[in-house]
């Protein structure tokens, strides 16, 4: 105890992560909407993410392709749309209305205003006339159920107009109206993405409805994102909650006070859990490895990251603009990187020093974790969207 709160320490951190993420063996999970929902939101940006986070989960991997296209492209028990951060996320359908509450409505009102400034600029048409073609786009979409922007174009012609976006700018280019309007329907929570047009790795997607949700009150919907969260993640500090929402301070407090939220003591401060979570919590029976994808939601999961990831080894597992590369997990902290060579080989790369023992022990796991990936992912080749410089060095 520490100032009459409970101290929380990185091992009992850790013991929570490997059970709530489904990462220790014992606690796979049975199905990708099982994952989902243990983790919230899973990364989207990078497609293949989305599956080789939900395949490092499973218990039985062998169909993770299949069974998480069916989720959401055929069940709709996921969704692919924006969330924190302005980000790209899947979620469990049912989170779409706390999602878009939560965390949506600010950003697309700064999206729509940016984009009728931006037109209004260039000399395009107005914003009465940008609604008429979205009131025409979305019927169009309607109509065909999926359909990609230039088959939106063949429906509603004046999807293909241009103008010219920050004229005399060193970052002056020229957008499209399609592109420009369906991110902003993306943002207001009117549309999602849909199919991928190629495989499970492609970043070209058709456009599809956002399913229907009831409109939340903003407060309250902020207050259930967080009780998820936390109860997948805590503790984290404030600042780990501020980051990952992207909200403000303010925000998390009334949030972290809406839920009644129990302080603990963590090497970094003071942290947070649900109420009821303050019971300790121990590790996994059996030692577990995991690797984990680009953007994987545990690793990208909290702002502080010491408890689980030494400062000494980010360098070479991060992009500069903070993005992690594939990791490599023993135990509850990242230990090293993996990549996927041209040639299918699965290689990886221990950075964080192990005794002989345990270094024989946690090899001989990851090679069964790669076994796995190799099992279900076939030859796909997987080529993380922002590369780090491990897994530049590996895949070469």
């Amino acid at each position: 105890m520490s100032g009459g709160l409970r101290y929380v320490g990185a091992a009992e951190r850790r013991a929570r992560l490997g059970l709530r993420h489904r990462l220790a063996g014992a606690a796979r999970a049975a199905g990708p909407v099982e994952v989902a929902e243990s983790l919230v939101a899973l990364h989207g940006t990078d497609p293949a993410t989305v599956y080789l986070a939900i395949g490092a989960r499973l218990a039985e991997p062998a169909k993770t392709v299949a069974r998480t296209e069916r989720a959401l492209y055929e069940d709709r028990a996921l969704v692919r749309m924006h969330g924190m951060r302005h980000t790209v996320f899947v979620f469990p359908t049912g989170l779409t209305a706390v999602v878009h509450a939560s965390t949506g409505l600010a950003v697309a009102a700064r999206e729509r205003a940016s984009l009728v400034k931006a037109m209004a600029k260039a000399g395009a048409p107005d914003a009465e006339w940008l609604a008429e073609v979205e009131v025409s786009t979305l019927a169009a979409l309607a109509r065909r159920g999926q359909a990609t922007a230039a088959e939106l174009a063949e429906d509603e012609p004046r999807l293909r107009e241009q103008f010219v976006y920050a004229a005399g700018k060193s970052y002056e280019g020229v957008h499209t109206v399609s592109t420009r309007l369906l991110r902003v329907l993306g943002v207001e929570g009117k549309v999602v993405r849909g199919r991928p047009l190629g495989s499970w790795t492609s970043s070209q997607f058709r456009w599809a409805p956002a399913p229907e949700h009831p409109e939340l009150d903003v407060a309250g919907a902020q207050a259930e994102l967080l009780r998820r969260w936390l109860t997948a993640c805590g503790p984290a500090t404030e600042a780990d909650l501020k980051w990952w929402t992207g909200w403000r301070v303010t925000e998390v407090r009334r949030a972290l006070a809406g839920i009644g939220a129990q302080a603990v003591s963590l090497d970094e401060g003071t942290g947070y859990v649900v109420d009821g979570d303050l019971d300790p919590v121990t590790g996994p029976a059996e030692p577990w490895a995991a690797l984990l994808p680009a953007l994987d939601p545990t690793a990208m999961g909290w702002r502080e990251r010491d408890w689980y990831l030494a400062p000494d080894v980010r360098p070479s597992l991060f992009d500069a603009n903070g993005n992690v590369g594939p990791t490599v997990w023993w135990n509850g902290r990242v230990v090293g990187g993996w990549a996927r060579r041209g040639d299918g080989e699965i290689v990886w790369r221990f950075l964080e020093k192990l005794g002989r023992a345990e270094r024989q022990e946690a090899e001989a796991a990851v090679a069964v974790e790669a076994e796995r990936l190799l099992e279900w992912a076939g030859t796909a080749r997987v080529t993380p969207r922002f590369r780090t410089p491990l897994e530049r060095e590996l895949s070469a």
